[in-house]
């Protein structure tokens, strides 16, 4: 039979219960409007005991988009075989869901919000857009990569970030059509410099060459047919 008394956390089970208690609190609402008071009622403790645990709202804010990163950063990973069009697809899938799961907080982070331009903030925004470029390259499986392949995958990358800000916005656009229309735009950005550079056109040529005749990129390529026809 319960006795009713509460187990005693240990520091670092707090502290990562208190994250927690933030991540969700900041997946409603923007993180400038969530208060300590908020946060600690939530967890069930006093607000001193917070402080406790964190120095302030900035250092508890930093902590939560530290495991957020790491979420995000993880959406991006990716087995190394199969058609590339296929696989950015299911990332773009699992991209929205952190979107619409984190939408304040993400759109705080990325507008501005309390640790917004603090070296911390930023090193950590730097990190999953570098984990993403990273993961990208690798299903394509080049190692040293041309700055023509760089351009298209880091201003995709841009790209993406920027579609999801506007889609938070009203969401007028169905998610399952950007999700398709970010794919369609990164091999559009491939195709742009292909056109430019014997580099890039052979990468193209090879990425091309293991897409199904069902896949997103041969989609794209019917759709720009039909137009010109």
């Amino acid at each position: 039979m319960s006795t009713g008394v509460r187990r005693r956390m240990g520091v670092e089970e707090r502290r990562q219960q208190l994250i927690g208690v933030a991540l969700e609190l900041f997946a409603r609402r923007s993180p400038d409007e969530v208060s300590i008071d908020e946060i600690a009622s939530a967890a069930g403790i006093s607000r001193p005991l917070v402080y406790h645990y964190f120095p302030g709202k900035l250092s508890l804010y930093e902590a939560a988009l530290k495991r957020a990163a790491e979420d995000l950063a993880s959406r991006f990973e990716e087995p190394h075989e199969g058609p590339l069009g296929t696989r950015l697809l299911r990332v773009m899938r699992r991209f929205f869901d952190f979107v619409e799961q984190h939408g304040p907080g993400f759109s705080a982070l990325m507008r501005g919000g309390p640790a917004v331009g603090s070296s911390t903030t930023n090193a950590l925004v730097d990190s999953v857009r570098q984990i993403a470029y990273d993961q990208i390259l690798s299903y394509l499986r080049v190692e040293n990569p041309p700055a023509r392949l760089e351009l298209v995958i880091r201003s995709w990358i841009s790209l993406v970030e920027a579609t999801a800000l506007i889609w938070l916005d009203g969401r007028r656009i169905p998610r399952a059509e950007l999700e398709i229309q970010l794919v369609h735009d990164f091999a559009a950005l491939a195709a742009v410099s292909a056109a430019q550079d014997a580099e890039m056109s052979e990468l193209l040529r090879e990425m091309l060459k293991h897409e199904p005749h069902d896949g997103p990129f041969t989609d794209l390529a019917v759709k720009l047919i039909s137009l010109a026809s």
